[in-house]
């Protein structure tokens, strides 16, 4: 079947899909889960042949780490499937109800977008991520994974498309596109496809935006930071600079500069460096911090840079105003954290920082859709449109509007006798 089938026969299946019951997509979501447990052997068969392809191709180390599916990554992943099941379903949920006159009530309602395609890089844990969250909440997919992860995405959409489908899902609701070719013709799939989502580079989602008509959620480069007030208790700012940037370095809300008020610098630096290359980290530093302690030097271009790697870069800022400036002109709008024991500086903090999730005193690490409580994350949005930061469940809803008359009609509200609208709100769900 070619892509253009799969996209036809998805948009189909995403009709009937909007319409399952929340029993029925969680019935389908346990069977997913069973069937992974049960060829887990063959899971990571799949997974250590890409690896083992990877490594002879030189495939960068965090990529390397990404792309690695083992026991404990199935785990996870069924850890996140269960979690979804325990959600309430998120389709048919009444956001508003207003009576427009006696008898006549409308109502907005969550529904699934419909048909979502998702272009993701080398975590094959993405896939399932992926694809339960579009399960729970209504909607079909067509995944694109990375070359790299071929064998392991390609077992892993075949288990839970069987699963699913024995379960009561709609055939062909999920699909896996596997060359470039088909990402192409993805692209000018508008009249099935009803959302991207790339994951990747910010060149690579520019790319996608430029070259389709179909609505993009973009999630581009994690260019996290933490900024180190002069209010900042140290211990805590070590603590929380030191799980940012080394819990795992190769993630996408993992720190990737350090900024660090003037006030502080003198005391903090040393107990910062100490810290960082304990744990291997190499740090490369402003002008102002090499005159305090010896690092390399940082260029123009590292405040720039998502490394996903034990390095990191730290600046040395006059003030909040010039740290939240430096966030706002080289960060990528994912998560940047303020240290500070001053609870209005740190809410000034997130007020004027422009990024998609903003946090006072705890580490960028928890920008993540399962932490969160979504039920784990299709992506990360930094674009600025219905979904932002963590993507969940609810940037994967839109809502339609469900209005019940008794044979009202609108010549009834027009002409000199119109009838006046009462547009008064209700206390009652749709039924």
């Amino acid at each position: 079947m070619n892509i253009r089938q799969m996209a036809i026969q998805a948009k189909s299946a995403a009709i009937q899909l909007a319409a399952v019951t929340g029993e029925g997509k969680n019935r389908a979501l346990e069977e997913i889960a069973l069937a992974l447990e049960r060829n887990h052997a063959e899971i990571i068969a799949a997974n250590r042949a890409d690896l083992e392809r990877s490594e002879k191709e030189n495939l960068a180390a965090p990529l390397l780490k990404r792309l690695k599916f083992d026991e404990n990554k199935i785990r996870e992943a069924n850890e996140g499937i269960r979690s979804l099941i325990r959600l309430a379903d998120p389709v048919g949920e009444t956001l508003s109800a207003k009576e427009l006159d006696e008898g006549l009530e409308l109502y907005q309602v969550t529904c699934p977008i419909g048909v979502i395609g998702v272009i993701f890089e080398s975590r094959p844990d993405a896939l399932v991520q992926i694809s339960s969250l579009c399960l729970k909440s209504g909607n079909a997919v067509l995944l694109k994974g990375g070359s790299e992860a071929a064998e392991t995405n390609r077992i892993l959409a075949r288990i839970i498309h069987e699963a699913s489908v024995k379960a009561g899902i709609p055939q062909g609701w999920l699909a896996l596109a596997e060359t470039r070719a088909d990402v192409s013709e993805m692209l000018g799939m508008d009249e099935y496809i009803d959302l991207m989502i790339p994951r990747g580079s910010n060149e690579f989602v520019r790319y996608i935006m430029d070259n389709t008509n179909i609505p993009v959620l973009g999630h581009a480069d994690g260019i996290c930071h933490v900024f180190i007030d002069k209010e900042a208790e140290p211990d805590m700012a070590v603590r929380i600079a030191l799980d940012s940037k080394t819990q795992y370095a190769a993630v996408c809300n993992a720190a990737e500069s350090i900024l660090v008020h003037k006030d502080m610098a003198e005391y903090i630096l040393p107990l910062l460096k100490k810290a960082l290359e304990a744990k291997g980290v190499e740090i490369r530093g402003c002008e102002k911090t090499r005159n305090i302690i010896d690092v390399k030097p940082a260029t123009e271009e590292d405040w720039a840079t998502e490394y996903l790697d034990l390095t990191v870069s730290v600046k040395i800022t006059e003030s909040m105003a010039e740290a939240i400036d430096h966030i706002n002109r080289y960060g990528s709008g994912h998560t940047d954290v303020i240290v500070s024991q001053d609870r209005a500086r740190g809410l000034h903090f997130m007020d004027y920082t422009d990024s998609g999730d903003v946090f006072f005193n705890c580490s960028s690490r928890f920008s993540d859709g399962f932490r969160y409580g979504l039920g784990a994350e299709v992506g990360i949005s930094t674009s600025k449109i219905h979904a932002r930061g963590p993507v969940g469940l609810e940037g994967l809803l839109i809502y339609k509007w469900r209005l019940m008359g008794q044979g009202h009609i609108v010549a009834d509200y027009s002409g000199d006798n119109a009838k006046s609208f009462t547009h008064r709100n209700l206390q009652k769900k749709f039924l």
